[in-house]
């Protein structure tokens, strides 16, 4: 954990941004979906530096979505907190979430991992790239149009269209390409299965290693876990496996996000902003990214030591990742009408 000397000169930023005023709530409430007890340790610093006691609730996300718009205006939550972009586009959806104004999220988070309407912001990227075995791959696919080649056929492992990640990734190839193309493109992901889709990203680079596929499509941290710790049927054999970031030519890799967003009935909005903005500060993003082996959301911030491992990549800047909710139900109608189970 870093030093709390950060901690102070932030603290005392903030109390200078917020203002000195009597109105401002001394505490603030999260629904979050983030596990970490580490967590704690960052609020309490928070809490130190501006007198404003942070009180968290944890939980699933749909749980969350669905506590909010069950206790709708008496919700003492003044912050929702979710670990992609897709569930923070339902909790848009069940209109739990409020706009709100901040120069300094606006001036610190880029454009295409804020809400258009400033509902809500990323915190911290998740990628999603191309893993591969190579003993067994010469030349691996280098973007996500190239995994739908016949090359691939019955060599490619990927998780069902359930899984949220693969929702927002074929949103993004909706926005870029249109559904036309990006039906072509599921349809010929479903033709290059190595098997039917089954468990997480961690069992898709275990199929790597076991031999049931060549390619497999997952989040990089899922990767990254391996090393940090003995994961069975991943670890021993890692090293065999080699990674792509895709599209680095052209638009980037697609990014997923863990977002942050104040609720449509914040009994405490000034405090809610007071964190959120404190959530886009160097420490925070460093902590953010640092427990999931994420890339922090706002540029410049530092990488911790296991995520430099994958090194720095250019992102895709040009999908908005409120596009993700904007294209969900045409996503999942192309999963279906093509047999993506």
């Amino acid at each position: 954990m870093t030093s709390p000397a950060p901690f102070r000169a932030l603290g005392a930023a903030l109390i200078l941004a917020i203002g000195a005023t009597p109105a401002i709530a001394q505490e603030v409430n999260i629904y979050s979906s983030r596990h970490y007890d580490s967590d704690a340790e960052l609020y309490d610093a928070f809490t130190d530096q501006t007198g404003i006691t942070v009180n968290r609730i944890e939980g699933g996300a749909d749980e969350l979505i669905a506590r909010l718009s069950a206790e709708g205006d008496n919700s003492p939550a003044d912050v929702f907190l979710a670990v992609d972009a897709g569930r923070m586009s339902r909790a848009e959806e069940a209109g739990v979430l409020q706009p709100f104004d901040s120069e300094v999220i606006t001036t610190r988070v880029p454009p295409h991992l804020r809400h258009p309407d400033d509902l809500w912001f990323g915190i911290s990227q998740r990628a999603r790239i191309i893993f591969y075995h190579e003993d067994r791959v010469e030349n691996p696919p280098r973007t996500y149009e190239a995994l739908t080649d016949p090359e691939w056929k019955d060599r490619i492992c990927i998780r069902s269209s359930s899984n949220v990640y693969n929702q927002s990734l074929l949103a993004s190839i909706i926005e870029t390409h249109g559904e036309d193309a990006a039906r072509d493109w599921a349809a010929g992901i479903v033709d290059n299965m190595a098997r039917a889709p089954q468990g997480g990203d961690t069992d898709q680079l275990r199929g790597l290693i076991s031999g049931e596929c060549d390619i497999a499509v997952a989040n990089h941290y899922y990767f990254l876990r391996g090393f940090d710790r003995d994961i069975s049927g991943l670890t021993d054999g890692i090293e065999k496996l080699g990674w792509i970031w895709p599209n680095q030519a052209e638009r980037g890799a697609h990014v997923n996000l863990a977002a942050a967003g104040m609720t449509a009935s914040a009994p405490n909005p000034e405090a809610a902003r007071a964190l959120l903005e404190f959530m886009t500060s160097e420490t925070a993003q460093k902590h953010f990214a640092g427990q999931n082996n994420e890339y922090p959301a706002v540029p410049g911030v530092g990488l911790d030591e296991d995520t430099a491992r994958l090194g720095f990549f250019i992102a895709d800047s040009t999908t908005p990742t409120a596009a993700f909710s904007r294209n969900a139900k045409a996503a999942q109608a192309i999963f279906n009408e093509v047999g993506w189970d």
